[in-house]
C-alpha cells in the first residue's frame, strides 16, 4: 500500500477527533462558558450540520481543481476552525467555528476515498479506503480519550489548540506524500456534478448508509445508560469501555475492507446480517459486565464493517463524479448519526427500557438490509439492458458499413 495513505489517515485522525471529542467536553464548555448543557449540545449538531452542507458542495465546486490541492485546503479550512473554536469569546461564535470546521469533514473523506483508490490495483481498492478509515476509528481508541483529558486538566479550549496541530501535522503529510495530479473532471459544471446524483442506485447505496449507520447510533448515542443502568458499570468505566468500541470499530474496518475486495455486495450483506445479529441481542448481553464488553466490541466491529464496501459502492455507482457521491456519502454518515440518536431516544421516551435503543437500531439494520437488496435486484434487472446496448452499438457501425459499401 502507498505511504501516501498515512497522510490521508492523519487527516481522519484529526478530523475523527474534533468530531466525537466534544461529547466529552459539554460539561467544560457548558460551565465556561455560562450556558446549560443542552445548550451546549448544539455544539455538536452545528458540527454535523457542517458536513452534511460542506459535504456535496465543496466536493462540487473544487471539481475541477487537482484533488492534492483540494486536500490540503480542506485540511486547512479544518485548522481555522478548530483554531477559532479555541478563541471563542462566546456561545455563538463557538457555534459559528464549530460549523465551519464539519464543512471540510465530507468532502475530505470523498477526495481522499477517490485518490485512495486510484493510487492502488483494483484489487485493492477497499482495502485502501479502509487504511484512510483507520485515522477515523484510532481516533476513538487514542485520540478522543486524550483530548478528553487533555480539555479536562488544561481547558476545553487547549484541546481545540492540539487538534489544530494535528491539522498542520495531516497539511505536511499531504504536501509531502500525496503525488501531485492534474486530472481535472470534464467541464461540465456544477450542474453536470450534480446531475450525477440523479441516479436510482446512487441514492438506494446512500440510503444503505444512512439506514445501517442510523442502526449504529440508535444505539451508540445511548451506551452510557445501557452500560451503567443495564450491565451495572461504574460511570468512571465508561471511557474505557468507549476505547473498546473503537478498538472494535478499528477491526471491523480492516477487516470489512479486506473482504470487500474480493466480494463488496457479500461483505455489506453479511455486515448488516451481523449488525441486525448483534443489536437485537442486544439486551441479552448487557444483563453482565463481561458480555456487555463483548457486545460493545461487536456493535463497533459489525458496524465499520459496511463503511468501506458502502464508501466504494456509491463512487461505482456514480463514475462521472465519484468525489462528488463519495463526499454525499459522509452527508449520508452524519445524517445517520442525527436519525439514529433521534429513533432510539423516541423508543426511550416511550418506556420500552433502557436497551430498547438498540433494537430499535436492529429494526434499522434490517431496513438497510432491505435497502441493499433492492439495490442488487435493481442492479441484476439493469445489467442486462446495459448488455443489450453495448451489443447493439457494436454492430450499427458494421451494419452502416455494409451499406455504404
Amino acid at each position: 500500500m502507498p505511504l501516501a495513505l498515512l497522510a490521508l489517515a492523519v487527516g481522519a485522525f484529526g478530523i475523527g477527533t474534533t468530531e466525537f471529542v466534544m461529547m466529552g467536553l459539554l460539561p467544560d464548555v457548558a460551565d465556561d462558558l455560562h450556558i446549560s448543557i443542552p445548550s451546549a449540545g448544539h455544539l455538536v449538531s452545528a458540527y454535523a450540520l457542517g458536513v452534511v452542507i460542506g459535504a456535496p458542495l465543496l466536493a462540487a465546486v473544487t471539481a475541477r481543481m487537482s484533488r492534492r490541492t483540494v486536500l490540503i485546503s480542506l485540511m486547512g479550512l479544518f485548522v481555522a476552525g478548530n483554531a477559532l473554536s479555541a478563541l471563542a469569546p462566546d456561545n455563538g461564535w463557538l457555534l459559528a467555528a464549530r460549523f465551519l470546521s464539519g464543512l471540510p469533514h465530507g468532502a475530505f473523506f470523498g477526495v481522499g476515498a477517490v485518490v485512495a483508490t486510484n493510487m492502488v490495483a483494483p484489487e485493492r481498492k477497499a482495502r485502501s479506503v479502509s487504511l484512510m478509515f483507520l485515522g477515523l476509528t484510532v481516533a476513538n481508541v487514542a485520540g478522543v480519550p486524550v483530548a478528553t483529558l487533555m480539555g479536562q486538566n488544561l481547558g476545553w479550549r487547549a484541546t481545540f489548540l492540539g487538534v489544530s496541530a494535528i491539522g498542520l501535522a495531516a497539511i505536511a503529510a499531504l504536501a509531502l506524500l500525496i503525488p501531485h495530479d492534474h486530472e481535472h473532471t470534464t467541464a461540465q459544471g456544477l450542474r453536470g456534478e450534480l446531475a450525477a446524483l440523479r441516479s436510482l442506485p446512487v441514492w438506494l447505496s446512500l440510503g444503505t448508509t444512512v439506514a445501517g449507520f442510523g442502526a449504529l447510533f440508535s444505539a451508540y448515542s445511548y451506551i452510557t445508560p445501557m452500560l451503567t443502568d443495564a450491565a451495572g458499570y461504574a460511570g468512571a468505566s465508561v471511557t474505557l469501555l468507549l476505547a473498546l468500541f473503537g478498538v472494535g470499530a478499528t477491526a471491523g474496518n480492516l477487516l470489512g475492507g479486506r473482504l470487500a475486495d474480493h466480494s463488496l455486495r457479500g461483505t455489506l450483506f453479511g455486515g448488516l446480517a451481523s449488525l441486525v445479529v448483534v443489536l437485537a441481542f442486544f439486551p441479552l448481553l448487557m444483563r453482565t459486565e463481561l458480555t456487555a464488553a463483548v457486545a460493545v466490541i461487536l456493535l463497533g466491529m459489525a458496524a465499520f464493517a459496511t463503511g468501506s464496501p458502502l464508501q466504494l459502492m456509491v463512487m461505482e455507482k456514480a463514475a462521472s463524479a465519484p468525489s462528488l457521491a463519495s463526499s454525499a456519502n459522509q452527508a449520508a454518515f452524519n445524517l445517520a448519526n442525527a436519525g439514529g440518536a433521534w429513533i432510539g431516544g423516541l423508543a426511550l421516551a416511550a418506556g420500552f427500557g433502557v436497551t430498547s435503543p438498540a433494537l430499535a437500531g436492529a429494526a434499522l439494520a434490517v431496513l438497510g438490509l432491505a435497502v441493499a437488496a433492492l439495490a442488487y435486484t435493481v442492479d441484476r434487472r439493469r445489467a442486462p439492458a446495459a448488455g443489450r446496448e453495448r451489443i447493439v452499438a457494436s454492430h450499427v457501425p458494421q451494419e452502416a458499413e455494409a451499406v455504404h459499401h
